[in-house]
């Protein structure tokens, strides 16, 4: 595994970095942008790297003017992964976070964020709950989680959302930033890899609202799985960890197609509820088990819900 060097000291006030890759999201961008700037932590920078929209976004990101805590391209590129990567070397600050242009920061997330990373000197990754909503913004629910610890994310029981996320920017990019092979998980990828090399601290309040709308990527499901299940494999930090860690890990992976579901069937998607439970026998104790949805004939009917209310019926 690579050796790192020591996180540098921060100073008194960091800059925070908020990356923002853009494609096609100008009916949201505007409220990402500003839910940054209403914040009342600074000094910050927003890096928004737009993928050549064709939907006005552009013309949103010229409506601010010449902010200077603003800074933005337009232009073709290889992706979300390439765009990150690209926003990432061009931040500036000693903490950066990625957010998605659809979503958008909650009143007092910076200060947070920024106040955890303080408190805790060997913090390379901080990260707190999501509020989801609608398309529209609407509230839907709150999830909360369990206490992070590192076994629990790796079976994810404990869940790093994007939105929430703020990190050591020179300690990810020693890492690597996000891996182009994987392009469906990269954000999970990173936060693995920053847990494996630095302190991880969770903030047990909402930072950010995550939204839900048609067109979203985590409706590739088989895609995720697949990425998730490379991930794993290319991981050299799971791959050397210890047999119990290497084992919540692959509970992870068969959780993560249990929830999803996707384009298996019922048999096989509770084979994986079990294969879980087979390699982390603590998730028998955990909120994450899904007990319910193990009863035969689960997946079937809320598949047929889902289209009825598609319909209109």
């Amino acid at each position: 595994m690579k050796t790192l060097a020591p996180l540098p000291s921060l100073p008194e006030r960091p800059l925070l970095s908020i990356v923002v890759p853009s494609f096609n999201q100008g009916a949201f961008i505007r409220q990402t942008i500003e839910s940054c700037l209403a914040q009342d932590y600074r000094p910050i920078e927003i890096v928004v790297v737009d993928g050549a929209s064709a939907d006005g976004t552009v013309d949103v990101l010229k409506s601010f003017g010449d902010l200077p805590e603003l800074r933005w391209t337009s232009e073709p590129d290889g992706g979300v992964v390439d765009a990150v990567n690209k926003g990432l070397h061009r931040a500036r600050g000693e903490i950066a976070a990625i957010q998605s242009s659809d979503d958008y920061y909650l009143p007092g997330a910076f200060a947070a964020a920024v106040g955890k990373f303080r408190e805790h000197p060997a913090a390379g990754l901080v990260f707190g709950d999501v509020e989801r909503v609608d398309a529209d913004g609407r509230a839907l629910f709150s999830p909360r989680q369990p206490a992070y610890s590192l076994p629990r994310l790796l079976a994810r029981e404990v869940f790093v959302y994007q939105p929430a996320a703020f990190f050591r920017r020179s300690l990810a990019l020693d890492l690597g930033g996000w891996n182009p092979e994987i392009p469906y998980v990269p954000d999970t990828d990173l936060w693995i890899r920053l847990a494996f090399h630095a302190a991880v601290v969770q903030c047990a309040v909402p930072l950010a609202a995550c939204r839900t709308h048609p067109g979203q990527r985590d409706a590739r499901t088989d895609r995720i799985y697949r990425d998730y299940l490379k991930m794993i494999e290319l991981s050299a930090d799971i791959r050397f960890a210890p047999w119990p860690l290497r084992q919540a890990a692959k509970a992870g992976a068969a959780l993560l197609k249990f929830r999803y579901g996707g384009p298996w069937t019922d048999a096989e998607l509770v084979h994986a509820a079990w294969k879980a439970v087979r390699c982390r026998p603590a998730l028998l104790f955990s909120p994450a088990w899904p007990r319910h949805r193990l009863i035969p004939g689960y997946f079937a009917l809320t598949g047929l819900r889902r289209k009825l209310l598609g319909r209109g019926t």
